[in-house]
This record gives C-alpha cells, structure tokens and sequence, in this order.
C-alpha cells in the first residue's frame, strides 16, 4: 500500500494526494485542501483534473447551500408586504370600479339649470355669417339650447362677439379689435368659410358685429357660452358685470382653454358654472385611468369637448398629415369611454361634444351618452334630433 493510499484510510475525508507528493510536502497540501474545502473555495493545488472537477460540485453545491439561508429569509420578508399589499390593491380596484360605475353614492350631482342638447357654433356660423345677429336668430328658430360665443374688447371697452382678435379673416381689414371702437369696427366679408366644414361657405344680408349687451338683451333667459381666449383682465370683468346686471349667472358658461384665463374668470364671477379648460382635461384622464375620478371632486360643470372622429377629416389641428393621424388615434383611444361619459353624466357635468357637422358624428356622439352636440348647421342638428330624438335621449 502506498503512502497516499495509506494516508486517505487513516483520513477518509482527505481527497487523494498526488503520488509523486514527497511526505515532507503533505502538511502544506493539506493545509491548502482544507482551505480550499469551504464555502467558495479555490482549486486544489496541483490535483489531477478529475479530482479538480469534483471539487468544483463540492464547492458549487457547498456555495448554494450557504446562499439558500439569505433567500429563504428574503421570501420571508417579502411575504407581510404581499399579504397586506395584494388584497388592499383588489379592494381598491373592485371600489374604484363600483363608484365609477354608481358615483351618487360617494357625490350628491348638482341639478343642471339647462340641459343643451342643440349648441349652436360661433352663434350657428354655416347657415349664416358667424356671430350676428341673424346668425342668433336662426339657431333660435331651429330651437337651439345653447349659443356658443367668443368675445373681445373694443379701444373704447366695448365688450363685442368675435372670434378672432384680428379682423383680416372675418372682414379683410388687417386691424385688432383692440385698436378700434366700436363705431370703427368694419363689416364682415360678404361670405366666410366654414371652418370646421373647408370648402363650405356661409352668407347672410347681416354683416354687422354685435356686441354682447345687445345679445342679452335680445335673448335674456337663452343659455350661452362665452369663451374668453386671452388673458384681458379688463375684458373678463366686463362680462362678469354683464352677466350680473342682466340676472345671467346660472344661464351663462365661463369657458377658455387656459387654466390661467380660467382662474381669473372665476374670480371675476364665481357663481357663473364653469368648463374644463385644456389641462384640467388632461388630469381628468389621467384620473380616470388610474381609477382616482370616482374619488375626486369636480368643480367643473361642462365638459365642451372635440369629438376625435372628426380629426383629419374637418378639423385639422396640426398642419403635418402624420401628427393629424396621430392625434386620431390617440384622442379617440383616450377621450372615446363611453364609461367616462357616463360617470361625468351622473356627476352633474354635461358633455358637449364640438363642432359636429355630419348626421354621422352626431349619431356617435349621442350614442357616447353626450348630453349635447356643437354644430355649425343647427337646421341640420335639429332635423337629426326630431327623426331620432327618442335614441338620441335614450342613448
């Protein structure tokens, strides 16, 4: 028997030493293979390979066993956190779902004053020039609930139902409405383009601009929207005065898409309801989808909205083709919830849906549950409503 042989019966746990290892060298070896034999150990110092290959599952298997401990203690502590974390973030969704669906039971909805189902844009602006007087008239003819304006300040503070600052579009003169009185301002074009209709022209014997004390005089108790579109601070409080002087605070919709025009209207006339400027509807999507709308207050009691269909098609935001495409597909995706107009429905905020022209997009946004549509053609908006005005209520 030899001497490694003898060695390994005397110690069965040594692993073989090499045969030509002369005796006087053994303590080094076996110092070194008793260092080698822990947790993550090194090679062997001078084994034959097959006796190196063991030594690596011994150590491989020796490494996992040691790393098993701290695993098993890390399951361990993340086991509280998903037992308390799991069912709190189910009972969160089955509740966001059930308020979203049934809000009356966490908010008491306030009792509109007016439901518009027929909103008139610019005043009715396809069937006769935009913002007259016989514009008025006509949509008041077709019974509109709701006219839609935009107003302006004359030099001598007149307060005047315009939609552009500047009147090169509406009447070919490259002037402000801020640079004129009233007395100065010029007549329309004898036809304008329709905008949300290109290609479409609208005439009318009135070419007069009105201003908007004459407007409430004419139709004192016809529900109104007043855009406001720059932050004229003296402009915001003549409506406001306007509005309290002919007893139009419930009837009469601050609206703008700047939050920061829109905080200086409410201040200006805090009892006139209110819509959703461009931001406030970002954050009331963003709420949406993260199951937050049902818990929060809205302040707000319109939602004037423009219906994603009709992008590229007769409203084109954008001037690239592409960003038009986009824009499609995302607002519709985003906007088009039949489930977020419902819950805004129920909440006391109505949902007009602008500038719809086609007995198409009127059907689609009845049919979203809208409470209103905002055309151009209230003749053609009302032919729509009396051939189909049970759905449309229905819907």
């Amino acid at each position: 028997m030899g001497l490694g042989v003898r060695a390994r019966a005397a110690w069965p746990g040594l692993p073989l030493l090499h045969p030509q290892l002369s005796p006087a060298a053994w303590p080094q070896a076996s110092s070194r293979l008793s260092r080698s034999s822990g947790c993550g150990g090194g090679q062997w110092w001078n084994q034959p390979t097959s006796i190196r290959q063991s030594a690596r599952l011994h150590n491989s298997s020796g490494t996992a066993e040691c790393a098993a401990p701290g695993a098993w203690r890390g399951s361990v502590a993340m086991s509280p956190l998903l037992y308390y974390a799991l069912p709190a973030l189910g009972s969160y969704v089955m509740l966001s779902i059930l308020l979203l669906r049934r809000p009356r039971l966490l908010h008491t909805p306030c009792v509109p004053a007016f439901c518009p189902r027929l909103a008139a844009h610019r005043g009715g602006s396809g069937e006769r020039l935009e913002n007259t007087m016989e514009a008025m008239e006509n949509s008041m003819a077709q019974r509109a609930d709701l006219l839609e304006l935009d107003c302006q300040l004359t030099q001598d503070g007149v307060v005047v139902v315009s939609h552009d600052e500047n009147l090169f579009r509406q009447s070919g003169v490259d002037r402000d409405v801020s640079s004129l009185d009233f007395e100065e301002l010029p007549l329309y074009k004898e036809e304008l383009e329709v905008y949300f209709s290109p290609g479409h022209f609208a005439h009318g014997s009135d070419r007069h601009m009105v201003r908007l004390e004459d407007v409430f005089q004419r139709f004192p108790r016809m529900p109104m929207s007043v855009e406001v579109k720059g932050e004229n601070e003296k402009l915001i409080h003549e409506i406001a005065s306007l509005v309290r002087h002919f007893d139009r605070n419930e009837i009469t919709i601050w609206a703008s898409e700047k939050s920061s025009v829109m905080k200086k209207c409410k201040a200006a006339n805090p009892e006139m309801p209110f819509s959703f400027t461009i931001s406030r509807t970002f954050w009331l999507l963003l709420l949406y989808y993260l199951g937050l709308l049902p818990f929060i207050p809205i302040p707000e009691r319109f939602f004037l909205c423009f219906l994603p269909t009709i992008i590229n098609r007769t409203y084109f935001p954008f001037s690239c083709p592409r960003l038009n495409q986009l824009a499609a597909v995302v607002s519709k995706w985003l906007i088009m919830r039949k489930s977020l107009i419902q819950h805004l429905e129920q909440r006391g905020v109505q949902v007009i849906f602008w500038c719809l022209n086609e007995e198409s997009d009127f059907e689609v946004a009845y049919n979203l549950g809208a409470t209103g549509v905002m055309t151009d053609y209230p003749t053609a908006l009302r032919h729509y409503l009396d051939n189909h005005g049970a759905a449309a209520w229905v819907s």
